[in-house]
């Protein structure tokens, strides 16, 4: 008697559209590992794939996505510049962004850029599985809790980007951080944002009076670890070896 649910539902799911999705991603073995999984489920299939903001936008106009999942570090730019693009351009398409980076420093960030969901590349597949339906769904999903410390502020009136010390720095100041962390120097970094280098220099000066970092190699060694994921130690602390490395900083 018990056994007419699956026996209902079945159909259902079959005859519905699958729903697309869009993977903008800049490692090969990563993309082929979500477009298995993925490609997998009854109701979702992988439509396209892009490695860098440009290559996603081109994507979106010609595949046409119900979602795209993005990367918070794309192929020489910052994934954030590909979600504010499909905010402001193609607002039907939601962005669910997907990172190997701390929730914490950055769910918020994501969020106020105009993704709709974020979600640890660590968290099992059921976990990226269901933030794709959520999203595709109406739905904005975050962990319990970054949802908690949301509602916390809200409730108690307190506004800001959080109490991260990374959470302190614009969206500017953090992509000319996060490509320092990459390798690229001043003159690269204002190529890649279309600034001066005179602009990129007075970053880097607030990035450390925001972070309390007292020069430049130690902000290159901070930056450093960042990006390659690492517990972020002390920025000051010193560290003759990478400060001998990086080279002199202001």
């Amino acid at each position: 008697m018990t056994s007419h649910a699956p026996a209902t539902q079945a159909p259902i799911r079959s005859s519905t559209r699958k729903a697309r999705v869009l993977l903008v991603e800049d490692h090969p073995i990563v993309r082929q590992g979500l477009m298995l999984l993925i490609n997998e489920e009854d109701d979702l299939e992988v439509c396209g794939q892009a490695e860098d903001v440009v290559g996603g936008l081109a994507a979106v106009e010609s595949m046409k996505p119900d979602l795209a999942v993005v990367d918070l570090f794309l192929k020489g730019s910052d994934g954030l510049e590909l979600v504010k693009a499909l905010r402001d351009r193609k607002p039907e398409v939601p962005t669910l962004v997907l990172s190997m980076h701390q929730e914490s420093l950055h769910a918020e960030r994501a969020l106020r850029a105009g993704a709709k969901g974020y979600v640890m590349k660590e968290e099992a597949t059921d976990s990226v599985l269901r933030a794709i339906r959520r999203v595709l769904g109406g739905e904005i999903h975050v962990s319990d809790r970054v949802s908690s410390r949301l509602l916390s502020r809200a409730v108690g009136g307190r506004a800001g980007r959080g109490s991260e010390p990374l959470g302190r720095l614009s969206d500017r100041e953090f992509e000319v951080f996060t490509f320092l962390g990459h390798g690229l120097g001043p003159r690269e970094i204002a190529e890649r944002l279309s600034l001066s280098v005179k602009t990129v220099d007075a970053h880097r000066e607030n990035i450390k009076a925001k972070l309390g970092i007292k020069n430049g190699p130690a902000l290159l060694r901070y930056a450093i670890e960042y990006v390659m994921g690492e517990q972020l130690s002390d920025p000051n602390a010193a560290k003759p070896a990478a400060a001998g490395a990086a080279g002199p900083g202001k």
